[in-house]
């Protein structure tokens, strides 16, 4: 099992970033997978997830109506759009999804909100 998040960078305020989150040796039709984030220093915060089967989404207060979490199965890969970036969206981004009781996590991708 490998996940490999991509699209992470340097952005302005009020900006737009995708996330690609690539999923390797599980399908994404049987499990669900989320996206989290972490700023040095503080908890890791879960902000979004898809389910499997009815592709019923997710959000944190902190991201909803701005991040948008959607599914490409012929890619088998997870996208996280995300719009309005504010700086305190400055984190670490995570994919991560628990295959068969074990949590799999991306590698990050760093999201730098700035001017």
């Amino acid at each position: 099992v490998q996940l490999q998040a991509s699209g992470g960078g340097l952005v302005q305020p009020g900006g737009s970033l995708r996330l690609a989150c690539a999923a390797s040796g599980f399908t994404l039709d049987h499990y669900a997978i989320g996206w989290l984030r972490q700023v040095p220093g503080k908890e890791r915060e879960v902000i979004s997830c898809i389910s499997s089967r009815d592709l019923k989404t997710l959000y944190s207060d902190s991201v909803r109506d701005r991040f948008t979490i959607s599914r490409d199965l012929a890619k088998n890969t997870v996208y996280l759009q995300m719009n309005s970036l504010k700086p305190e969206d400055t984190a670490v981004y995570y994919c991560m999804s628990t295959i068969e009781g074990t949590p799999y996590f991306g590698q990050g991708t760093l999201v730098t909100v700035s001017s």
